[in-house]
């Protein structure tokens, strides 16, 4: 395996192949995502390819795409589109402000079902926090993804936001070394 480590618009040349791991990733359970939210996945890359600190790690064998895990340094201020609300108005203004804010977001993580329970998911999630400021990450992820919040926790990330009574919403994680993690 091979892993290749780009920033910007170097990713881009790779739109068709991530496209196709997105929705092998994604298009089974929990996810259930069709072709609309793949073609909908690389609308975004070409905006969150310009964000400051953009950086994706991809894994191949051979010429084949395996998995890729793609980050960028969350602004200040705290985005207001996608499930940034959620967590905005779990964490408070002050947490949300000094943990995750110029820290960096780990986006994306997709793996292909086939390549799955190999150490891959681990490694493309290490590449790319490797180059976080003073250690600091953090990601969210859908609770509906019962493997995927199992998966975080297994690597000691911390999770801070919990999800409504009902079991919706997002779970937010900090890396093991984010600076507001108590060292024990």
């Amino acid at each position: 395996m091979r892993t290749l480590l780009l920033c910007g618009g170097e990713i881009l040349p790779h739109a068709t192949d991530l496209r196709e791991v997105y929705a092998d990733a994604f298009g089974d359970a929990p996810w259930h995502e069709d072709d609309t939210y793949a073609n909908a996945f690389l609308s975004r890359l070409e905006g969150h390819a310009d964000r400051p600190g953009f950086h994706a790690a991809l894994a191949f064998d051979g010429q084949r795409l395996l998995g890729f895990c793609t980050a960028w340094l969350t602004p200040a201020p705290f985005p207001g589109d996608r499930c940034y609300p959620q967590v905005a108005a779990a964490l408070g203004p002050e947490l949300t402000g000094s943990w995750l804010c110029g820290s960096q977001e780990v986006d994306e993580l997709a793996v292909r079902a086939e390549a799955r329970g190999r150490g891959l998911g681990t490694a493309l999630l290490d590449a790319v926090t490797s180059r976080a400021p003073d250690d600091s990450s953090w990601l969210m992820t859908s609770v509906r993804a019962p493997d995927a919040v199992r998966f975080y926790r297994q690597l000691g990330w911390r999770q801070i936001v919990h999800p409504a009574p009902e079991g919706r919403g997002m779970a937010v994680f900090l890396a093991p070394r984010h600076p507001a993690i108590p060292s024990d």
